[in-house]
């Protein structure tokens, strides 16, 4: 559940304070961070295919007019967002190659982690 659909209702409570106890040992301190770390993470969305379509002219478009983009991908439960430029479309094994906006460092993007493509 994510923290908009909450009942603005219920109080607060102590936050943090509840855990401090179980931050003595360092086993359980990184258990428990890892126990909060993962009550943010998200489910992977499903796109339909409209939208995987034309995300991939997006792509195309983007890759033969050397224009840079925004890409909003999925990794390890989050979301997250680049600005690049895109270097090559590799069909065979489904992945997009990018260069960062400004800079030599390339990257590779699987295409089912990819959720949105926009054109900067």
């Amino acid at each position: 559940m994510k923290k908009e659909e909450l009942n603005s209702n219920i109080p607060m409570g102590r936050g943090m304070i509840k855990w401090a106890p179980f931050a003595t040992m360092p086993e359980q301190f990184e258990s428990v961070q890892n126990i909060i770390h993962s009550q943010d993470k998200i489910k992977r969305p499903i796109l339909t295919d409209d939208r995987v379509d034309l995300m991939s002219r997006k792509m195309s478009y983007a890759l033969h007019h050397k224009l840079p983009v925004k890409i909003e991908y999925y990794y390890d439960g989050f979301r997250y967002s680049v600005d690049v430029e895109i270097i090559k479309i590799d069909q065979w094994s489904e992945v997009l190659i990018g260069r960062y906006i400004d800079s030599l460092d390339s990257f590779f993007i699987p295409f089912i982690d990819i959720l949105e493509i926009s054109l900067l």
